[in-house]
């Protein structure tokens, strides 16, 4: 649907109402709030009666703290003792001499664990025999990829301490 001088017109008008882009397409109808946007532009339509701005977000003050309830009168049972982490295993060191391989000497099968500074002229690879479907050698692999570690048994007080969140 064009331009005629009715519709924009009516556009002038509704602009100046400080109607959006969309409001306005709507009531245009045929029109896209693209549409609206770029002949807007085009006419040079900068200034607003009163330009749209969007609801400013009303902040509640925090709520004051719950008052501490009385000790319950039944005993409280003893929570179970949690047992510490598993140490993390220990960081294995692997020998980072000068590889064998270069960018254009690494094969489909060498390890691709890189040595040194890829900025200087001694960056090489490690290029041993690579493990079956991995970049790395043997030792390489057990650096790069770490066992998943196991998820942490939560006892009655990190489940109490969890749980008034959300009282």
């Amino acid at each position: 649907m064009g331009w005629t001088d009715e519709r924009v017109e009516l556009l002038k008008k509704l602009w100046q109402d400080g109607l959006s882009a969309s409001q306005i397409a709507k009531q245009l109808g045929g029109v896209t709030r693209n549409a609206v946007i770029g002949k807007v532009h085009r006419l040079g339509l900068s200034g607003r009666a009163a330009p749209s701005k969007p609801q400013r977000t009303v902040f509640k003050a925090p709520r004051p703290a719950r008052p501490v309830a009385a000790a319950p009168s039944a005993p409280r049972r003893i929570a179970e003792p949690v047992s510490s982490a598993p140490a993390p295993s220990p960081v294995r060191y692997v020998d980072e001499s000068p590889g064998t391989a270069t960018v254009l000497t690494l094969g489909a099968h060498m390890c691709k664990w890189p040595i040194g500074d890829p900025s200087l002229d001694s960056f090489t690879f490690c290029g041993r025999r690579s493990e079956e479907n991995g970049p790395y050698c043997h030792e390489h692999a057990t650096v790069a990829y770490q066992p998943a570690q196991a998820k942490k048994k939560s006892g009655a007080a990190e489940l109490a301490r969890s749980l008034r969140r959300y009282i």
